[in-house]
């Protein structure tokens, strides 16, 4: 019997954790905005920092990335992610023991450059690891899985983050050094869990090269993408989407522990709504776009999302409280639509196309800081409509493509987020 198809199948299954490995990481930084606030006495924007340094990298190390992957190909750039990411996993715990709130931000951009190469390198694998014929159904698999990741991390987040310590009522130096070292618990458990996954990922480096880029296939730089600007139109329709999504999902456990006062363990596991809401969403929006055109779907989905903004803003109580954990449900067709319209459209070659959509991924970085700077000027609840204008600059994205026809036949984006 030809042990190359099980030895495939073993390949996908690591892979394919590779995407819940990163949505898990990345949500998780919602659970520790709160704590690296209370701990270190942050105003909102200091504490948003976090999502600042983590994001950045998206937008410095997205096209360095592309080349190591042209270049090394899929296993050894896939090797290399997982390192960087455990290198900034093992930076945090030196970083609490020092009490230095700028070395956590440096070990998060370290964790947020590894997961970039690991998405630039990781997605082709999902489609090409397999029969070619069922490579759409690979895709989507490993995309649950992405978002499974998203929506169980704040959960267990808050259980090791969000509990005693600071949050116990009190501030003293055993609080401190107790919530510090939850931190230092939960990172170690995630370098030891990437670890394993490498050690795995290594035995079966032979079958990762299915998706490499060949040396003749190096992709463009996504600067020749600015000369269309349907792909400039594209990439602030991402830079706005991740920028809303992340601020969002990064207030929301501070905003219902303010609204409904509950602790801070309880908005923790309220917050997996906000993210499990993404999850259903994408299966409940797959069936939508098989029957309604992607745009007018796009642009109900940004004005509902961003009307919730507007009644969070506005409200209290458990109106909010439902309001702000609908968000997600509403985001979650918003990042593959915006990428797979752009691409539909853009006179620009699609790999350029792709590398600036990519890059502006780095939205999640910036528009949470205006979110935080608005929330210690005014009001918490007032910084949900920074995320409500980006809602509607995505909408008015949406209906704009209703009156551009296609031009290209490109294949379906891959969801780097």
């Amino acid at each position: 019997m030809n042990a190359q198809p099980g030895r495939m199948n073993q390949a996908f299954i690591y892979v394919t954790s590779l995407f819940f490995a990163w949505g898990f990481i990345t949500a998780t930084l919602d659970t520790l905005v709160p704590l690296v606030k209370s701990v270190f006495t942050l105003s909102y924007s200091e504490s948003l920092l976090t999502q600042f340094a983590f994001f950045l990298s998206y937008g410095i190390v997205s096209l360095p990335a592309s080349s190591l992957v042209a270049k090394k190909g899929s296993a050894v750039s896939i090797i290399i992610a997982l390192s960087t990411m455990v290198v900034g996993c093992l930076i945090l715990p030196l970083a609490t023991s020092l009490r230095a709130y700028p070395l956590i931000l440096v070990a998060l951009f370290v964790l947020g450059s590894g997961i970039t190469l690991l998405q630039v390198a990781a997605n082709p694998l999902a489609a090409a690891l397999g029969n070619p014929e069922k490579s759409h159904m690979r895709l989507v698999l490993s995309q649950a899985f992405n978002s499974f990741g998203t929506t169980i991390a704040p959960y267990l987040g808050a259980r090791i983050l969000l509990s005693g310590g600071v949050f116990s009522g009190t501030q003293d130096e055993a609080a401190l050094a107790e919530s510090l070292h939850k931190v230092d618990t939960a990172y170690l458990l995630v370098a030891a869990a990437l670890a394993l996954l490498t050690f795995g990922l290594w035995r079966v480096r032979s079958y990762l090269t299915t998706g490499a880029l060949a040396a003749d296939e190096a992709p463009h730089s996504p600067f020749e993408a600015l000369k269309s600007r349907w792909a400039v139109a594209g990439a602030v329709g991402i830079f706005l989407y991740v920028g809303a999504e992340v601020s969002v999902g990064s207030l929301i456990i501070n905003f219902l522990v303010q609204t409904l006062g509950i602790a801070h363990e309880e908005g923790g596991h309220l917050l997996s709504f906000y993210w499990g809401g993404a999850m259903v969403g994408r299966f409940i929006g797959s069936a939508l776009l098989a029957r309604f055109r992607a745009g007018p779907l796009l642009t109900v989905a940004a004005l509902v999302a961003g009307s919730l903004c507007a009644v969070v803003s506005q409200t209290g109580g458990n109106v909010a409280e439902v309001a702000v954990l609908s968000i997600g449900l509403f985001n979650s067709i918003m990042f593959p639509t915006i990428f797979t319209l752009t691409l539909e459209r853009s006179s620009a070659p699609p790999a350029s196309t792709s590398g600036l959509l990519c890059m502006a991924i780095v939205g999640g970085a910036l528009l949470p800081q205006l979110v935080g700077r608005v929330a210690d000027s005014v009001t918490l609840a007032s910084a949900f409509l920074v995320p409500a204008v980006a809602y509607l600059g995505i909408a008015f994205f949406a209906a704009a493509t209703s009156r551009k026809a296609p031009v290209t036949l490109a294949e379906p984006a891959q969801s780097l987020h």
